[in-house]
């Protein structure tokens, strides 16, 4: 979802939306991702992530880390409202690319994105320290294996 969200921003798109209808819930490297996009979304004239049909569990968890000031959760007027069927229909799954270095990259990946929930406020920043401590280390470790 992440060289995804890069692409259409890197493409020009100022507007994302995260479908999460079939999403039965996220874990902190998801929404830092979601918080990461939305930050580069952010400094885009009109540019903003929005969030479909979260469902209680995920809208309860996006807001307890303060990303519902980051993003738009379910907003009621967005453009796709009255078309989200028509819109999931004629959706095409991205074609996935194969990395070098996977581990390197994942480990990067989820340090960015606990970074990116620190930065949202300081009571993640308090709750992941520990987190991203450890994931520095993993990444520096990585890097050090790739040369």
């Amino acid at each position: 979802m992440k060289s995804f969200g890069d692409e259409r921003i890197a493409a020009g798109e100022s507007c994302l939306v995260v479908d999460l209808s079939d999403c039965t819930g996220m874990d902190s490297t998801f929404m830092g991702t979601l918080a990461g996009m939305a930050a580069r979304l952010s400094v885009v004239d009109g540019g903003t992530l929005q969030i479909a049909e979260p469902g209680e569990r995920n809208r309860r968890s996006l807001e307890d880390l303060g990303l519902d000031f980051l993003l738009e959760i379910d907003p009621p007027k967005a453009a796709w409202r009255g078309q989200i069927e028509a819109v999931r229909s004629s959706l095409v799954p991205p074609e996935l690319k194969k990395e070098e270095k996977q581990r390197e990259v994942a480990a990067r990946h989820v340090l960015e994105a606990h970074k990116n929930l620190s930065q949202a406020n300081e009571k993640n920043a308090k709750k992941f320290s520990q987190v991203v401590g450890l994931l520095e280390a993993e990444v520096d470790k990585e890097s050090k294996k790739n040369g």
